[in-house]
């Protein structure tokens, strides 16, 4: 049982882009990748990013024409791409045979694989004050923030960042990869790996419960805001960012890319789809399936999610619907349908 003491000031950034150490010529980009260079020869990349994150400066892929003038036209400014198209004056694009496989190219020289030699890494930060006890793992260049508790085999994994007084319980995972895969189904493996390399970020005074699972960023930041609180086994997708003061209840899944606000609370099992967003204080009540955007401030319920108050409703008129049937049948009232077959 250690207090670590590495860190006394750990303020907290919320970058959405995994960044280059410094910016890196795209006619450098153009010859590591063997990629022919049409655009902006002079540009400068600062960053990668997926298509729903980029920014100015960013790299992209595309590998597909139904997307191609949605990545020509983002904030990216230089699209890896498999054809050569119209580009704006600013942009770049490098064109190559396979997208998807010079993404990854690049994502492992900038963010290579480092073994872990120890169970808390000598790259690690953590602040005074924090606790970690017995078998929690620390992966590299991570850091964690002042007055923290890491209960029992926890696992923080490599980039990821801890605010301060954040409590996490036993057999949680920080910063695993994300569940998102390349799909080309004329190829021998399907489903091929998109390689991870964001990262998670949990910002002051939030609580996880034990064995929760939080996916790191593809390329961009998993973001659990201050003052949220998580019950047990829970999993939040990659790239998703809650608000502050949320409460999510045990075995909440959320899915990759969603946006929740500000003091929203999820009852237990909820499930939410992909790349929707939440708006602040709206609450889902257990076991509903949220497949799309909810407003504010509203209470929810059922699968699919509606208001709660018309979705009860809608449950006592389903209740009532065999002692219906049998009124119509007495007065003769029938369905139309059910006419039809008798006369069948």
């Amino acid at each position: 049982m250690v207090t670590f003491h590495r860190a006394t000031s750990l303020p907290l950034r919320k970058i959405f882009t995994m960044r280059f150490p410094t910016p890196v010529s795209i006619e450098w980009f153009a010859e590591f990748l063997g990629a022919e260079l049409i655009g902006d020869r002079n540009g400068q990349a600062t960053g990668i990013n997926e298509i729903h994150k980029v920014e100015k400066g960013d790299l992209v892929f595309v590998d597909h024409p139904k997307y191609y003038d949605t990545c020509i036209q983002s904030a990216a400014t230089f699209i890896i791409i498999n054809k050569a198209v119209e580009v704006p004056t600013g942009k770049a694009l490098l064109v190559v045979d396979q997208p998807f496989e010079a993404y990854l190219k690049i994502v492992r020289h900038f963010r290579p694989f480092e073994p872990a030699t120890k169970m808390i890494s000598d790259t690690a930060l953590i602040g005074a004050g924090s606790y970690l006890y017995p078998g929690v793992f620390v992966g590299h260049h991570t850091t964690i923030g002042r007055n923290c508790v890491i209960y029992p085999n926890v696992t923080i994994l490599d980039h990821c960042v801890i605010g301060d007084n954040v409590i996490i319980q036993a057999g949680t995972v920080i910063g695993s990869d994300a569940f998102y895969y390349n799909t080309k189904k004329d190829r021998a493996v399907w489903y091929k790996k998109m390689e991870s390399c964001g990262r998670v970020v949990i910002e002051d005074d939030v609580e996880i419960g034990a064995g929760c699972t939080i996916d790191r960023g593809v390329s961009g930041d998993t973001v659990i805001g201050r003052g949220t609180k998580m019950d047990n086994m829970i999993h939040v997708g990659h790239d998703s960012v809650t608000g502050k003061n949320c409460l999510f209840a045990a075995q909440v899944g959320i899915a990759g890319a969603v946006e929740i606000g500000n003091g929203v609370i999820l009852w237990g099992q909820v499930g939410v789809n992909k790349t929707l967003t939440i708006g602040d204080n709206a609450v889902v009540l257990a076991q509903s399936g949220v497949p799309g955007d909810l407003e504010s401030g509203k209470v929810y319920f059922g699968t699919p999610a509606d208001d709660a108050s018309i979705k009860k409703r809608e449950l006592v008129w389903i209740k009532r619907i065999p002692e219906i049937w049998e009124m119509c049948k007495r007065f003769g009232g029938q369905p139309e349908g059910s006419r039809a077959k008798r006369k069948e």
